[in-house]
């Protein structure tokens, strides 16, 4: 009969691991050469901005997909999330402004489980604030809330050649998710890098009243603040079906709204929900 193998001792375990370690650590530093190679080529520490929202939006969802066995989604989300945010500071150095007038240690959270502590984190009292200092700057972003605001800090984005909604963190979202704040990341990129699933419109309009909030939010995720130069609300809509943007509008007029104006202030990708079982769907 033949004896079954031992198993393996916690030595030759341990040194399993080491050399998973070494291995983890050779692939990152051929990635940097990589990125150091790339920098030659597309010149980036010249021309600014080296964010390509479509592209990690492709890498997040391949990175779900592909993930099983014991070790956290939080915990690869956030290295994975700190390698991207890593090696593009490394390409061309950025700040990461953060509108904390929400809250501090929130939007702390957000800024280092996305970004690391490699990028420099800049503080600011109102979200207007946090544009502001991005418009001001080459490659620079901002983290302002995605759910709420006390003023209508995207009306600076409408202008041409001004900063627009790159991003909304969590990209993965669930509901024990680690950084779970809502944002927005707001910059500047090239049109072919940004990612056009869910667009964001800035919407100014007279009349709003609950009544409006009610008939147009099952079309939209809306943020709404008081706007007295149209004695009624500036809005900050994003929409990912076709022609939403006209059926919005539409809505806004059958509900007693008129739309003063509209402007493009940005897109995103279409979030990728994970369900409760913490498995990717199919």
């Amino acid at each position: 009969m033949t004896k079954p193998p031992s198993p393996p001792s916690l030595t030759e375990l341990r040194q399993e691991i080491d050399g998973i370690d070494a291995q983890v650590h050779q692939l990152l530093m051929q990635r940097g050469d990589i990125i150091d190679r790339l920098i030659s080529v597309k010149q980036t520490q010249e021309v600014g901005s080296a964010f390509r929202p479509a592209r990690e939006a492709d890498m997040m969802r391949r990175l779900v997909q592909r993930h099983h066995g014991i070790l956290p989604l939080d915990t690869v989300e956030s290295i994975w999330r700190v390698i991207i945010a890593t090696f593009t500071y490394v390409q061309a150095p950025f700040a990461v402004h953060v509108d904390q007038s929400l809250g501090e240690s929130a939007m702390r959270d957000s800024a280092r489980f996305h970004f690391g502590f490699t990028v420099p984190y800049v503080p600011h009292f109102s979200a207007s604030a946090a544009v502001e200092a991005v418009a001001r700057s080459k490659g620079d972003l901002a983290l302002v809330s995605a759910t709420s605001g006390s003023n209508p800090w995207w009306l600076a984005l409408e202008a041409a050649g001004a900063p627009k909604i790159i991003a909304r963190l969590p990209f993965i979202e669930r509901a024990d998710h680690p950084a779970a704040l809502p944002v927005f990341v707001v910059s500047r990129v090239a049109d072919s890098a940004m990612v056009t699933e869910v667009e964001t419109w800035s919407i100014r309009v007279s009349g709003w009243n609950a009544e409006i909030a009610r008939a147009i939010s099952p079309l939209a995720e809306v943020v709404a603040v008081p706007d007295t130069a149209f004695d009624g609300a500036a809005l900050l809509v994003s929409i990912s079906a076709p022609g939403g943007l006209d059926n919005i509008k539409a809505a806004l007029i059958a509900a007693g709204a008129s739309v003063r104006s509209s402007g493009l202030v940005g897109s995103h990708a279409r979030r990728y929900t994970v369900p409760p079982s913490g498995k990717a769907p199919t």
